[in-house]
């Protein structure tokens, strides 16, 4: 059966991160890796529409990718060593598509050495994001350049530091062991976060969400929870990041506006996505455990749970938030626990717990704080006071279809 170009990019995006970890694990070298990948591609563009898809596309790509690196080195007549290594490279077996994340992790992968190099702190959090979708996500560099709004030769140079920065520091090609690797693990979980909230809610683009970015995300999250499916707060993204995206048709209306979680038809909201986060949340739940991610899930899944906005558990929610609060103190979680307090309580308890302290100091630059205070207002009748908040909100606004919806919130009390 024929395959589609769209087809191929898609089944060879999501499969060449084996290759591209393996490869990079035997030559010490992340160029030439993704120059054999890249041109296993070229390969897989000429001969995959014309006989199908492989039964494993993972392993024909590792094999073909091992072959182009191995005439490679042949052609430059250097890295003897290396040509014994790549000879003995084996396919990876096929990689099912769904979440079995109980079977993951027997065998040791690649990937997670990628991942982890990858996300190192020593690297500069806009580098991790940027070499972790050029590595693991198969992205090109104009792709990723695009996604953060910056030009071709700016991300280019990023990936290039990037690289010279593992080279020149040494950084190692390992999953780090006992004390070092809760630390470790943290800048992945908190670059895989990034790569998801810039396309959840796009900070300059049009177009409120980004379905490439996300999709992503996730995917690179399962990867990750798949290969350690006993570490609880990997599981805890992942099962964050569906929750979160399971709402996502219903986030935007006809017209490209934000439509709020309380206003969304949550008949649009994706059940399959759901019954999955839950499934992952629940066995995140079950390892024991209460990290910042695994919490945040929790309270997308109270959000999940309720058929409409009426049936939301705000008590549960605002004790969650509390959880939270001590797990990762920020303001930003001070303001999500006012809020839902408000939901629990009235508006006149939120009004005082986000007045309480340097709040509104620490969250002046922050769009969300001011429209959430302004909404606040609003419910309890204090109009001209929300007419002055939502002002805030909308200077502050970057995204126009965020602005959109605060200019018309600002109207409604104006």
């Amino acid at each position: 059966m024929r395959a589609s170009a769209e087809l191929v990019d898609r089944v060879f995006r999501r499969e060449s991160g084996r290759a591209t970890a393996s490869l990079i694990r035997v030559l010490g070298d992340f160029d030439l890796a993704e120059d054999a990948v890249q041109e296993a591609f070229l390969v897989a563009m000429q001969v995959w529409p014309e006989r199908g898809l492989p039964d494993n596309a993972g392993a024909w790509i590792t094999t073909t990718a091992r072959n182009k690196a191995i005439d490679r080195l042949r052609r430059e007549r250097r890295g003897t060593e290396k040509l014994e290594e790549l000879s003995a490279l084996e396919p990876p077996p096929p990689e099912p598509d769904d979440l079995e994340l109980e079977e993951a992790a027997v065998i040791p992968d690649d990937r997670l050495r990628l991942i982890f190099t990858c996300c190192h702190p020593a690297l500069a959090p806009e580098a991790r994001v940027a070499l972790t979708l050029r590595s693991l996500g198969g992205l090109s560099t104009p792709e990723i350049a695009r996604a953060f709004l910056v030009s071709e030769t700016t991300m280019a140079q990023r990936l290039v530091r990037a690289k010279r920065k593992i080279k020149a520091a040494n950084i190692p090609y390992e999953v780090p062991a006992g004390h070092e690797l809760p630390d470790r693990l943290d800048s992945v979980l908190a670059s895989l976060y990034l790569i998801f909230n810039e396309g959840y809610s796009a900070t300059s683009d049009a177009a409120l969400v980004r379905r490439e970015l996300c999709g992503e995300a996730i995917r690179l999250a399962g990867t990750l929870a798949r290969l350690m499916p006993d570490e609880p707060e990997a599981l805890g993204l992942l099962a964050l990041l569906l929750l979160q995206d399971s709402r996502r048709e219903a986030r935007v209306g006809a017209g490209g506006d934000l439509v709020l979680l309380e206003d969304q038809d949550r008949s649009l909201w994706d059940r399959r996505e759901i019954e999955t986060g839950l499934r992952v949340l629940d066995r995140g739940m079950r390892l024991g455990a209460t990290g910042p991610y695994l919490l945040q899930a929790a309270i997308a899944g109270e959000h999940a749970r309720a058929s409409n906005p009426e049936d939301t558990d705000w008590r549960r929610i605002a004790s969650l938030y509390e959880l939270l609060l001590h797990a990762s103190p920020s303001p930003v979680v001070e303001l999500n626990r006012a809020v839902a307090v408000a939901m629990a309580e009235g508006p006149q308890r939120g009004l005082e717990l986000l007045d309480e302290g340097e709040l509104a100091d620490e969250l002046a630059g922050y769009q969300w704080f001011w429209s959430a205070r302004a909404d606040l207002l609003r419910r309890a009748g204090r109009y001209v006071e929300a007419a002055g908040d939502y002002r805030r909100a909308v200077e502050l606004a970057k995204n126009p279809a965020e602005r959109r919806f605060l200019e018309g919130r600002l109207e409604e009390v104006g």
